[in-house]
């Protein structure tokens, strides 16, 4: 809508502990584990950049300066890649530094557990009257136009205070997901139901972890408070903020949502985006083709 500042800013939250892939992520973020040859938090990173945003906080935790080096400069890798002749992968490496403008802020342990706290830590980098894309550190989309470009566009073209990405799903696997309930004859969001099962959930879509957000989102969140075992949910506060006149759109995205939250759906998202590539995808296709099962 007219009048909108555009959408430049992303909060990544990648600030939890990683327990399912224990003891991978002993010593490193969930984050930094590869998908082939990048890690998941890179994509992250790209799918924003595509997107035309400029600035990225980047939400962790203690023990975790891995992820800030990893977007900083290696001078002692690069050195021994130019001294070797290695020109593509020199580029590869000086480029990561250059994706974006990198922000880092530590989640501290005074707040609340929950997918919302690391946007209590981001609220003061965020100002009053500007939008933000806010990413779950563990999904990831593969699609021809980025997922957080979709949801801009139906943000910036649209009166409303946040746009929630959804994907369709087969009914008998609402057990599994967050199924939105929408604002009867609207595309509007109203609550989220866990794991429903497939009588009784109110649609068939499922809410995953890309959003555009704004002031109204962080008011609520700001005010800290809990549901759930205790933790800070960030749907919970949409829902409040929806309640209190708030509107949020929910975008059926186009493009395929996966997630690496455990380890076998990580690797189903290592295979898929394997399929993917150019220079992988159709030797890798024979080979399972190929397998003994």
């Amino acid at each position: 809508m007219k009048g909108k500042r555009p959408v430049t800013k992303a909060v990544i939250a990648a600030a939890g502990y990683g327990t399912r892939f224990l003891p991978a992520t002993k010593n490193q973020p969930k984050e930094m584990l590869p998908i082939i040859d990048k890690p998941i938090i890179h994509y992250l990173v790209e799918e924003c950049v595509k997107s035309g945003i400029t600035d990225i906080i980047l939400v962790t935790r203690a023990g975790q300066h891995i992820m800030e080096d990893y977007f900083d400069n290696n001078y002692e890798l690069e050195y021994s890649l130019e001294q070797n002749g290695k020109e593509n992968r020199l580029k590869i490496i000086k480029d990561i530094p250059q994706m974006a403008n990198f922000v880092y802020v530590r989640q501290k342990g005074h707040l609340p557990y929950g997918n919302g706290s690391p946007l209590v830590a981001a609220a003061p980098l965020i100002d009053d009257d500007e939008a933000f894309a806010y990413l779950f550190g563990d999904d990831m989309v593969l699609s021809k136009t980025p997922c957080i470009q979709q949801l801009k566009e139906v943000y910036e073209n649209n009166d409303c205070d946040g746009v929630i990405a959804a994907q369709t799903i087969p009914r008998e696997e609402t057990y599994r997901y967050g199924i939105v309930k929408f604002k009867e004859g609207t595309n509007q969001f109203e609550a989220l139901v866990e794991k429903p099962d497939p009588e009784d959930a109110p649609s068939t879509v499922a809410e995953f972890g890309r959003f555009i957000l704004n002031n109204k989102t962080v008011s609520e969140i700001l005010k800290k408070n809990t549901g759930l075992d205790g933790e800070l949910w960030l749907v919970d506060a949409i829902t409040r903020a929806s309640e209190n006149g708030g509107t949020f759109l929910v975008h059926d995205i186009e493009g395929k949502w996966m997630t690496t939250g455990d380890p076998l759906r990580y690797m189903k998202t290592m295979v898929e985006f394997a399929l993917e590539r150019e220079d992988l995808g159709q030797e890798f296709k024979d080979y399972l083709k190929n397998l003994e099962m």
